[in-house]
């Protein structure tokens, strides 16, 4: 017989996450980590330990939490994820932030794009914050857009979803505000086994990770509206990169910002305005 102790000993005994064991054996058992503790000696029926030993031999090969529970909490909002999709980071909640604080006190309807939406996470965070704005997102997976537009949908959230690769598609529109978190990894980086579930499109971008920031850095004057903002979120070691090609795109009044530890993940710059 495994109880819920057991379980929960041999998980760590696989290299399996405390935190992580216990999310997947509540969703087993239908109840919540509080409930695990209370009843740890309670034993798992037949069904439920063949349920819990698939769990935790997919997590034991690095398969996302998020994956397998199906969702994935960003900004507040429970969010619908699925292989195929990048699975929402702590760390983007910066980018959204950043985002927040140029949005706040604007009295009109700001227009926001989300370039490379993945599961909606940024577009829906911001939609949620700003009622009043406009958001459009983009992204070119038919996967991301179904799961961008289901979670859309969920949260009761409009959002305008366009199957579009970066600037493409998007003619001469023009935006207050665009927002990305495009793939930034550069080809045959070790960390990519590690990430070996989530789709390899929305990771790796050229040799040194910079072909996507530089594609839309290097456009972005023309889909900004004058004084319009551009944040792009990056690696830890891309902010001087990021920022020059901020500088080379002629753009103003740029700069980074760091998470908790320190690390440059954001760099944002403004529109020239018209002379």
């Amino acid at each position: 017989m495994t109880s819920v102790a057991r379980a929960l000993a041999e998980a760590r005994t696989r290299g399996i996450a405390s935190l992580d064991a216990q999310l997947l054996l509540a969703r087993v058992l239908a109840t919540t980590r509080t409930g695990l503790i209370a009843n740890d000696d309670r034993v798992l029926s037949d069904d439920e330990l063949r349920r819990w030993t698939d769990l935790a031999a997919r997590r034991a090969e690095s398969e996302p939490v998020a994956y397998l529970l199906g969702e994935k909490e960003f900004c507040g909002l429970m969010l619908e994820v699925r292989a195929g999709v990048l699975v929402p980071r702590p760390e983007t909640e910066l980018l959204v932030d950043w985002a927040a604080d140029l949005l706040h006190g604007q009295t009109r309807h700001p227009t926001v794009l989300d370039l490379g939406t993945g599961s909606g996470a940024i577009a829906l965070a911001l939609k949620h914050r700003f009622p009043q704005a406009i958001v459009t997102a983009t992204d070119a997976s038919p996967v991301a857009l179904a799961v961008a537009r289901s979670n859309a949908a969920r949260l009761g959230l409009d959002v305008e979803l366009l199957a579009a690769s970066w600037w493409d598609g998007l003619k001469t529109r023009r935006f207050d505000l665009v927002v990305a978190n495009p793939p930034y990894v550069a080809a045959g980086d070790p960390h990519l086994v590690a990430l070996r579930h989530e789709p390899l499109e929305a990771l790796v971008s050229g040799a040194d990770g910079l072909e996507a920031l530089t594609m839309i850095a290097r456009d972005a004057v023309d889909h900004l509206d004058p004084d319009g903002w551009l944040l792009l979120e990056h690696g830890f070691d891309q902010g001087a990169a990021v920022r020059a090609l901020l500088e080379a795109a002629g753009m103003a009044e740029i700069a980074t910002r760091g998470d908790l530890a320190g690390h440059e993940r954001v760099t944002g710059g403004r529109r020239r305005p018209a002379r």
